[in-house]
């Protein structure tokens, strides 16, 4: 597929949804920036190196449970990625986020832990608040006056 080809497809994407392409383009870096780390932490998980294997029994989980984690984490974002199915994978990776959130709060650990996932939360939900005229149509902006 050529450029111009692509550049097309975006702009016909932008008409068809009311998204202008820079929001769209923008919404989709925001959306694949957190997606992928996701991703590849989900991916990881099922590999279980040994960092992913001490990370995990240190915040109080079975080993048994990373595996099952990694599948998860994986599917939700999988779902996040396809235009039909993503506001399911942002409300799943939204609970998966949150469980990420109290585990660090449960483990004591400090504000960087704790706030590492809200904002890969608000960066998924802004890139699809960008791309997608249906989510804006749920969650205006406000206007100040």
């Amino acid at each position: 597929m050529s450029h111009n080809d692509q550049e097309d497809i975006a702009m016909n994407t932008a008409e068809r949804t009311g998204t202008s392409r820079g929001m769209l383009w923008t919404g989709r870096v925001l959306s694949f920036l957190p997606g992928l780390f996701l991703l590849v932490d989900g991916v990881a998980k099922l590999f279980k190196p040994e960092p992913v294997d001490k990370g995990t029994v240190e915040l109080g989980y079975s080993e048994s449970v990373i595996i099952p984690l990694g599948i998860v984490l994986i599917v939700s974002c999988l779902l996040y990625f396809v235009p039909p199915t993503a506001v399911l994978g942002a409300i799943l990776l939204t609970g998966y986020l949150g469980g990420a959130v109290a585990t660090h709060v449960h483990a004591g650990h400090g504000a960087f832990e704790i706030l590492f996932p809200v904002l890969f939360g608000a960066l998924l939900w802004g890139g699809l608040w960008l791309r997608d005229e249906r989510v804006r149509a749920v969650l205006p902006r406000r206007n100040s006056r």
